[in-house]
């Protein structure tokens, strides 16, 4: 006689659902956290070119960033294909930057203002010469620091 038996019916055991939804919050909240949303449309080609030394930027908040390029190729016939200048999610030109810069000032804090960085990211095919207008009116603008964006060489 064994302890044993096969015969009988047995239930399966209900699934224990209770810490499911802490799980779904700790993924979801680990989602938000890792990843980041690009806020402006990029409507330049920019293909950086290799850099040798890198800064790290302290307070990513405080960051304006100006794109050069040669418009993509929905906006080259409105457009034309020689290099564009992008301020967010329009085309702009070297006039526009000033009041660009007030505005994005504006935007900030009083405190955070004087610390605001403004960030090219050049199309590395970009003419020296709008890069200069640029940089010129970037002056005119108060905005004296200025970081120039690159891949980082290997």
């Amino acid at each position: 006689m064994s302890r044993f038996t096969k015969g009988g019916s047995r239930e399966v055991p209900e699934l224990n659902t209770m810490s499911l939804p802490d799980l779904i919050f700790a993924f979801l909240f680990f989602i938000m956290m890792v990843t980041s949303i690009r806020e402006v449309t990029m409507m330049v080609r920019i293909a950086l070119p290799q850099a040798t030394e890198l800064t790290k930027m302290e307070k990513k908040s405080l960051a304006t960033y100006i794109y050069m390029g040669e418009p993509l190729r929905q906006y080259q016939e409105k457009y034309g294909s020689e290099a564009a200048i992008q301020l967010n999610d329009q085309f702009a030109t070297t006039a526009d930057i000033f009041d660009y810069i007030a505005q994005e000032k504006a935007a900030m804090s009083e405190a955070d203002a004087p610390y605001m960085t403004t960030i090219l990211k050049i199309d590395k095919d970009t003419k020296m010469g709008l890069v200069t207008e640029v940089k010129q009116k970037l002056r005119e603008a108060d905005a004296l620091k200025i970081f120039y964006s690159a891949n980082k060489s290997r």
